[in-house]
């Protein structure tokens, strides 16, 4: 994969640590986080003690990765106003890091432009790989970017091998790759972050890069599920992309009722998370090294690969319903409708289906984590 010389969104959360700076989080969203620390978690573990754990935590000025893996979502509440509104809120006890921030954000601005010659940072967390057809990453253009997360993978990378200067375009310095990268490594192990459905204006599935026109779903954010078991009402009605951003890892973690106190709430999930953590690093998971002939700068594609196929069966699972353009507050045009939940060949119901794929999921990601910061920083 080549670097461009300069070189669209979501993630697998949607918000971040500060909750009390961040006004604008929806608490009913308080789940969001984990599925990235538990991912930066299992990697700091595996790194404990190690040349490359000590080169970290110098580059992240002693925070950990579970704590900067939700940075590159927590910056999202910048774009209204700006990182350098007095008035909104900073990372004070890490200077250096905090500028170089405002720095990143500046040079890869919020934008819905989908031309523009200045990339969003939005844009880096996903690829939209069409799911019909069988498709490979390599296989095709649409919904693929040279800004898209299979790119800027290997360009954090190259940053930290020193094939790519820190004075770059994108701004992206040492210390920012390893935060995209706790980031990033956990977005493209989610199946919506990768694979994507388009339609015709009639409101059925196509394969994009057969017409001339076809309607994408932003990545599932404007489908709203109905299954028919599994979580709370809420969660059987959520939008397609929120539920598996953060209601697949809800299923991993004990429910806990509405009415309990949030602090005892916060308590109990944090044991939890931790027990998570500690079953992922005591079990290596199947089949997380890639090949031998795979390079380091190649593994972003052959993730993005591997998960097409979990992203086609999170679809197939479904049935498409009342599916038809709408336009959006911004002009677009784009394809909302529901998603019913349908009878599986094995039984299982769509969410206790996705909760196992993203537990595996997560425990492929913390590993890869930690293997590709010590081969990027040997």
């Amino acid at each position: 994969m080549s670097f461009p010389s300069t070189v669209c969104a979501r993630s697998f959360v949607r918000l971040g640590i500060l909750f009390a700076a961040l006004v604008w989080v929806n608490l009913a969203l308080a789940y969001g986080p984990i599925g990235h620390q538990i991912v930066g978690a299992v990697a700091d573990d595996k790194l404990a003690g190690s040349e490359t754990g000590k080169k970290v935590a110098a580059l992240l000025d002693g925070m950990t990765l579970e704590k900067v893996s939700v940075i590159p979502d927590e910056i999202r509440g910048w774009d209204k106003t700006g990182p350098d509104d007095p008035g909104i809120f900073h990372y004070s006890a890490h200077p250096r890091i905090d500028a170089q921030l405002r720095d990143y954000w500046h040079a890869n601005p919020p934008t819905k432009d989908l031309n523009s010659l200045t990339p969003s940072h939005h844009w880096f967390h996903y690829t939209d790989v069409p799911i019909v057809g069988g498709e490979k990453y390599g296989d095709g253009k649409v919904g693929r970017s040279k800004w898209d997360i299979v790119h800027m993978i290997p360009y954090c990378i190259a940053v930290l091998k020193d094939e790519v200067p820190e004075d770059n375009p994108r701004k992206i310095t040492k210390p920012i790759a390893v935060i995209l990268l706790a980031h990033f490594v956990g977005d493209i192990h989610q199946p919506l972050h990768v694979g994507a459905e388009f339609f015709d204006k009639e409101g059925r599935p196509i394969n994009p890069g057969k017409t001339a026109e076809s309607l994408e779903d932003q990545g599932g954010n404007t489908l709203t599920l109905n299954l028919a078991s599994g979580g709370t009402e809420a969660t059987r009605h959520a939008k397609f992309h929120y539920f598996w951003d953060s209601e697949t890892v809800a299923a991993n973690l004990p429910a806990l009722p509405e009415t309990m106190p949030k602090e005892e709430r916060r308590v109990k999930t944090d044991a939890a998370k931790t027990e998570l953590v500690r079953e992922f690093v005591a079990r290596e998971p199947k089949n997380w090294r890639l090949g031998s002939g795979v390079a380091l700068k190649d593994y972003a594609e052959a993730w993005a690969n591997e998960i097409l196929p979990l992203a086609r069966e999170a679809h197939e699972r479904l049935q498409f319903k009342d599916i038809a353009a709408k336009r959006m507050e911004d002009g677009s045009v784009v394809a909302a409708g529901f998603l019913e939940e349908k009878k599986s060949a094995d039984g299982m119901s769509y969410y206790d289906w996705s909760g196992r794929v993203v537990r595996d999921q997560l425990h492929k990601a913390g590993w890869r984590l930690a293997d590709v910061l010590e081969q990027a920083l040997k």
